[in-house]
């Protein structure tokens, strides 16, 4: 039997791990997330009568091979599609439409979390919550891998390690790892290298309905304060009929200027911006509101290939839309898928 170790429970592990399962269903896969949740940045809370994806707001169809995984593979049950378009906004907040280049954008109506949670449903593999590995270590003895995590337990050995946390904190994982090859440290290198921009967002509850044409606006030129702004009442089953649940997201500069700052004044200062940009002074009082920081959020850039090939050699694979090179949903989904092949054809 082959033991695989998975650091995280992103949308790219839950693929891995699926597609290991179905093609090598005699190995063992036990995942190790640091959250009471799944799916990584792809988030969804509830509260009372609502449901909102306050991370990544939609699934994006830009892959085939994901596409079918969602729409085919796994039940399709709750699945449910954003139809209105998404419009864009100027430094100055005024609107235009002009960008709905995404033929689907899809989500469920108990939100985006269900990706990984349907995937890993369909797998036999451990998945252990709240969890926080704390020590990678490679048994030359053994030649397999060995987690130790923040309780003192030891997890493994695994002959092959998956991880899945963004580049920030998988660099600095390896950078502490008990493993002695020069490989380590160029990996460091390179996935120390790969930059990442923070986001900070604001949930508003309204308690009417906005009567405006688009689900969300985007700031194109990159010079607001504000980067989104979406409408989750646009995803059947979400919002209650007749009001409104913006999720606001923050620029990358402001996110990392204000992140920590008093949160209720980062809230309130959102909800003016939303206010502004849409033309709706009510927007500047939310009957209620809820709020994340994102300080690793969006990856700038993909990493160096080249070490991250050299080190499934030594039963090492590394995954996420960082691996990927870019930051949405869709391509973490299709990492992941890409990952999970490769370790069941080396297995």
């Amino acid at each position: 039997m082959t033991d695989v170790g998975i650091v995280g429970a992103g949308a790219g592990a839950a693929a891995a791990a699926f597609v290991i399962d179905r093609t090598v269903p005699e190995a063992d896969v036990t995942v190790l997330e640091k959250s009471g949740g799944l799916c990584g940045r792809a988030a969804t809370r509830r509260h009372d009568d609502l449901t909102y994806d306050y991370g990544a707001n939609y699934l994006k169809s830009d892959d085939d091979r994901v596409v079918e995984l969602i729409t085919e593979t796994l039940d399709d049950e709750g699945l449910v599609e954003v139809t209105e378009p998404v419009y864009t906004f100027d430094v100055d907040g005024a609107v235009s439409p002009g960008r709905d280049a995404d033929e689907h954008k899809w989500s469920y109506r108990q939100g985006l979390t269900q990706i990984a949670k349907r995937l890993f449903g369909r797998t036999d593999a451990t998945v252990h919550r709240r969890t926080r590995v704390e020590t990678v270590r490679r048994t030359s003895a053994e030649d397999a891998w060995e987690l130790d995590d923040a309780d003192g337990e030891t997890h493994g050995p695994f002959d092959r390690l998956l991880m899945n946390p963004p580049a920030p904190q998988t660099a600095e994982l390896l950078r502490t790892a008990e493993w002695d090859d020069p490989l380590r440290e160029t990996l460091v290198d390179a996935v120390g290298g790969v930059e990442y921009g923070s986001v900070w967002t604001a949930v508003l509850r309204y308690p009417f309905e906005l009567d405006v044409p688009y689900y969300a606006l985007v700031n194109t030129d990159k010079e607001h304060a504000v980067g989104w702004i979406s409408r989750e009442e646009c995803k059947a089953g979400h919002v209650p009929d007749g009001e409104t649940l913006l999720v606001v997201q923050a620029n990358g500069a402001w996110s990392t200027e204000h992140y920590e700052d008093d949160p209720a004044g980062n809230v309130a200062a959102l909800a003016d911006h939303a206010a502004d940009i849409i033309g709706d002074d009510r927007l500047a009082d939310p009957a209620w509101t809820d709020h994340q920081g994102w300080r690793y959020a969006l990856p700038e850039a993909g990493v160096d290939g080249g070490p991250v090939d050299s080190a499934r050699d030594a039963g090492l694979y590394l995954l996420g839309d960082w691996v990927a090179g870019e930051g949405r949903l869709h391509a973490a989904i299709a990492n992941g898928l890409d990952v999970g092949e490769r370790v069941a054809y080396r297995i």
